[in-house]
């Protein structure tokens, strides 16, 4: 009873200590949050707001304690408060969490694809049923903006650039031949199927620290993680047949694809401006394998093999007969592997991989032997820290093992190159409507001796909820062409300036986007040869060499696209508008070059038919005409080709079929079979000129894809 009595008497003493914390929850406008938890950490004293946003509740703590706020969508708010006495008329201000709505995202230089963080430009499907697009991933990336057509050439030509100033990255990693061989006068497809990725993004410039060796531009691949669980399937066309097969467990996935490709039969129907010899015959195989070993860590597994035959004989003017035979036998494989992780609540990021790829092309010009041989090793590791108020610092290291062999008119030539980049970059939200994203980069080549020092430079500003504008300005390098460095290793890097300003709205699956640049070229190679200009492509560098060239890039891009407006009509409308001029390579004076054309506008619509479930597809396309060398005109490349038109339709058809799930394709390139010209060449005496123009005028292409699985689903989302 004495126990129970001072029990009592402690009541009284324990109620007095009791201490009144009360306020108000809102949000940065001052607008109210009802629900909004409100407590002390540590205790399990604590209340929740109101509709009017105001909390009370007591609490025996004493001396300090942490105040903490909690409301699904705003970040958590701590603050430390004292507690000798009452607690009035707290004002407690909650930030949104960052999300796609309410915090800016660097922009300028990129389009993201793919990526619903960010901005969907461009699905898988989407680039398979772009009429034009040949169902190529780079094919596609030509119809945006910033992107130059170059028919007759391989690569991707960006913003006054040439094809060897974009590099294609695959998780990180670069692709040393991501496109097949290259012939004369004919453009070369990329390699990789756009399945095989989920996100696609486009740097048209000002892009990250993470990347180098690239003065104009980097495209950048993600693989999926998982796969949908689709079983067999099997592709016939034209050009070739495969088989493709996935299978997917929780923790674990599988896909394989093979083909054997020929296209002679597509060749029978199709009149070709080349005159093969043997048309192109091809085969190859992929395995991907990916396997999630903790929570959070995601291995994937890449490899690929492909080669392929053909002859053919392409144009020689300097030749008797104004022919040259071609005879190339490739082969290329494809390896890599990546590793993911995170740990520390996402506080903490992996990301890391190894590649290696080898391509050998057996190549003879009337039968003197021009072999070509290539091998990449690499290592790259990305470590991410969040920082406070989504904040964060990367650090990054790679290191390459490059060997290139090349044969040229019996000559070999050998050259080795050991690279390493190191690189850090910081991406710092000063408020939700300002963010900024500052990196640097350091490279080292062995093939030359030298080092670089690269920083770059972010900032975008949200001017509105759907709306803001971004500047990106950087210094990037690259080694010169290596067919130079054969003969002079005391080359330097090249280098680029750029400076992006970028505004862009998106709202209501309507994107529009205006873009203008600048680039500043410096330490571009010139070749001294003691002769008139030879407009030859393919000729092998032989006069002396330095790195006094220069030269400028400059222009604007437009991008529309609504997917709202009309129901399922998808529509885009791109113009890129560039003016350059180079001192480089033999040029004796600065002039532009010839793979610059300054106007470019794509028109792309796209029109999904319910209860057909067919996606119908059409694409125009101009190019304004470009330079070409005329040695019979004393001003230097002052000849423009006429205008480039091009108009090509495309039919998807969903099909179910027993069960099973059939998707029919039919495209025709250039519909109005306009004689569309690329270049002139001219013969030595300067007295014949002849145009190089496209592969075939007009062409067509079906087939079907098979997918033998109940599970398998395709719908208009997907196109």
């Amino acid at each position: 009873m004495k126990l129970f009595y001072c029990l009592l008497m402690l009541i009284p003493t324990a109620a007095l200590a009791q201490k009144s914390i009360q306020g108000k929850v809102t949000d940065k406008k001052g607008n109210a949050l009802p629900g909004a938890n409100v407590f002390l950490k540590g205790t399990y004293d604590g209340g929740t707001t109101g509709a009017d946003g105001i909390f009370s509740f007591q609490t025996s703590q004493k001396d300090t304690g942490t105040l903490a706020a909690s409301y699904v969508g705003y970040e958590v708010f701590e603050a430390k408060i004292g507690l000798k006495e009452n607690v009035s008329d707290l004002s407690i201000k909650l930030e949104e969490l960052a999300n796609e709505l309410n915090t800016v995202v660097i922009t300028a230089g990129a389009f993201e694809a793919s990526d619903d963080k960010r901005m969907a430009m461009l699905k898988p499907l989407d680039i398979v049923t772009t009429a034009g697009a040949a169902a190529d991933i780079t094919g596609a990336m030509q119809f945006l903006p910033g992107a130059q057509r170059v028919g007759e050439q391989e690569g991707l030509f960006v913003r006054g650039g040439s094809g060897q100033e974009t590099k294609v990255v695959i998780d990180g990693m670069i692709v040393q031949n991501p496109f097949f061989s290259s012939l004369p006068d004919v453009q070369s497809r990329g390699r990789f199927n756009p399945f095989m990725f989920k996100g696609t993004s486009f740097s048209t410039g000002g892009y990250s620290a993470q990347y180098g060796q690239a003065l104009s531009s980097v495209l950048l691949l993600n693989t999926t993680d998982k796969v949908s669980n689709n079983g067999l399937g099997i592709s016939l066309n034209l050009a070739n047949a495969g088989l493709n097969y996935d299978y997917a467990t929780q923790n674990q996935s599988v896909s394989a694809v093979v083909y054997y490709g020929n296209l002679r039969p597509l060749f029978k129907l199709v009149k070709q401006n080349v005159e093969w010899l043997h048309e192109p015959e091809f085969k190859g195989s992929s395995l991907t394998y990916r396997l999630k070993p903790t929570k959070n860590g995601v291995l994937k597994v890449y490899g690929m093999y492909s080669d392929s035959d053909l002859s053919m004989n392409s144009r020689d003017p300097s030749s008797e007969s104004g022919k040259m035979n071609l005879v190339l036998r490739n082969a290329n494989a494809f390896t890599t592997s990546t590793y993911s992780d995170s740990w520390k609540d996402g506080l903490w990021t992996l990301n890391s991989g190894f590649s290696y790829s080898r391509n050998k092309d057996k190549m003879t010009f009337d039968g003197v032997n021009f072999d070509r041989f290539d091998e990449r090793t690499q290592a790259r590791v990305v470590l991410t820290r969040l920082l406070t108020g989504n904040n964060t610092i990367l650090f990054g290291g790679e290191a390459h093992a490059i060997n290139l062999h090349n044969g040229v008119n019996g000559q070999l030539y050998h050259l080795k190159d050991r690279y390493a980049a190191a690189f850090v970059e910081s991406e710092i939200y000063i408020t939700r409507e300002l963010a900024g994203r500052i990196g640097v980069r350091s490279e080292y080549s062995s093939v030359i001796g030298r080092a670089n020092i690269a920083p770059r430079l972010s900032f975008a500003y949200k001017t509105g909820r759907y709306s803001q504008i971004s500047v990106a300005a950087g210094q990037f390098y690259q080694n010169p062409d290596y067919k130079y460095l054969y003969r002079n290793k005391e080359l330097k890097f090249e280098r680029a300036d750029h400076l992006i300003i970028n505004y862009q709205i998106i709202k209501n699956q309507r994107t529009f986007r205006v873009e203008t640049f600048y680039k500043n070229y410096g330490q571009l190679v010139r070749e001294f040869t003691g002769q008139k200009y030879d407009a030859d492509p393919y000729r092998f560098p032989w006069g002396a060499t330095n790195n006094g060239g220069d030269g400028y890039a400059r222009g604007l891009d437009f991008f529309w696209r609504d997917q709202k407006s009309i129901k399922n009509l998808d529509y885009w409308v791109t113009y890129s508008f560039v003016d350059s001029k180079r001192l480089f390579q033999q040029f004796a004076q600065s002039a532009t070059p010839t793979f610059i054309s300054n106007h470019n506008v794509s028109l792309i619509t796209k029109k999904w038919f319910e209860k057909a479930k067919t996606n119908l597809s059409m694409t125009y396309a101009f190019t304004r005409g470009r330079p070409y060398y005329n040695p019979n005109n004393d001003q230097f490349l002052k000849d423009r080709t006429p205008a480039v038109h091009n108009v090509s339709i495309q039919a998807s058809k969903l099909q179910s079929i027993k069960g099973n799930l059939v998707i029919f394709y039919a495209t025709v390139d250039n519909i109005l079979n306009t004689k569309n010209v690329f270049t002139y060449r001219y013969t030595p005496d300067g007295k014949t000129r002849y145009a190089v123009g496209p592969q075939s005028y007009r062409s067509f292409f079906v087939g079907m894809q098979i997918m033998l699985s109940r599970k398998a689903t395709v719908d208009k989302n997907d196109f």
